[in-house]
């Protein structure tokens, strides 16, 4: 899945397309591997990388904060 490469794609619908066969709950290294492994861009795996070390329990608490974090309509 190439979800990171359609233009224009919010970042948290990246995320989420990029995460969707992860099982939750999760923690950060699996997220951030899983999201690698289905080719996120360097921005999306920082983004990730730079969360708690938590465990998450949904996609929903993911994207949650990663738009807390960075400015609503952040994308490629």
């Amino acid at each position: 899945m190439t979800a990171s490469a359609i233009p224009g794609e919010s970042i948290d619908l990246q995320i989420a397309d990029l995460l969707s066969d992860v099982q939750f709950p999760t923690n950060k290294d699996a997220l951030v591997d899983a999201a690698r492994e289905a080719g996120a861009s360097n921005e999306v795996l920082s983004m990730l990388d730079g969360m708690p070390e938590q465990d998450y329990v949904d996609i929903a608490s993911v994207t949650r904060l990663i738009s807390g974090n960075y400015s609503p309509g952040l994308g490629a």
